[in-house]
């Protein structure tokens, strides 16, 4: 289904976050709009989450993956899933959304809502909302509001920012610490190289121009 630039925007920066982070967790692959399955009688039954991080991550068959089945060996459900809300069929990703990855075993569900197309039927609109499940593994919601809420399965905190029309991750509540994407830490990276040379060249610029002081004085 064709999606909007809101949408589209929101699963590519959370998949670009999620996937930079990742490098530095084992085993772990992030994926985009790939089939979870659970059913093996029915496996047309699932869900497509927007991303969502598979830990362990499953094997390839011939290089490549096309679905995750959880009743195959080293294919495991989700620890973490992101639903962007679609403004087209809201009530799927607030209603029927949790009972299926609640089926499926997936550790966590974050549903963003960008434009709080949520149906107040429902109780929403809400920005963020968080499924886990419990200690008596039952799939709850544990938040349903703006945020921030502490993600365990992720060790992080999920952010809204830009006035809660983008969704990000942080080490701290207050969003000061955010998770870069690949693109961002390089940009950092290069910045913090660039002001060191900058501050070589000044301290360079200092040390010939209290030389040549000193020699004029000689």
């Amino acid at each position: 289904m064709p999606q909007s630039i809101v949408h589209n925007d929101s699963t590519g920066l959370i998949e670009a976050i999620l996937s930079f982070r990742a490098r530095s967790w084992p085993n772990t692959q992030i994926v985009r709009d790939l089939a979870i399955r659970w059913d093996e009688s029915n496996p047309k039954i699932g869900v497509d989450p927007d991303v969502c991080v598979l830990c362990p991550a499953p094997p390839l068959e011939n290089g490549d993956l096309r679905s995750v089945r959880t009743w195959v060996p080293g294919h495991k459900a989700p620890t973490f899933a992101v639903e962007v809300v679609s403004n087209t069929n809201p009530r799927k990703d607030y209603e029927i959304a949790p009972e299926k990855y609640a089926e499926s075993g997936t550790g966590e569900l974050c549903i963003f809502d960008p434009m709080l197309a949520g149906p107040k039927s429902l109780g929403g609109p809400y920005r963020l909302q968080l499924w886990r499940h419990d200690e008596s593994g039952e799939f709850r919601r544990v938040h349903a509001g703006s945020g921030p809420v502490y993600s365990p399965a992720i060790g992080g905190y999920l952010v809204l920012v830009e006035g809660g029309r983008k969704l990000r991750i942080a080490d701290d509540e207050a969003g000061i610490h955010l998770w870069p994407t690949a693109e961002e830490a390089e940009r950092s990276a290069k910045e913090v190289e660039r002001k060191a040379k900058e501050e070589a060249l000044l301290r360079v610029a200092f040390l010939e121009a209290a030389l040549h002081t000193s020699t004029k004085k000689e």
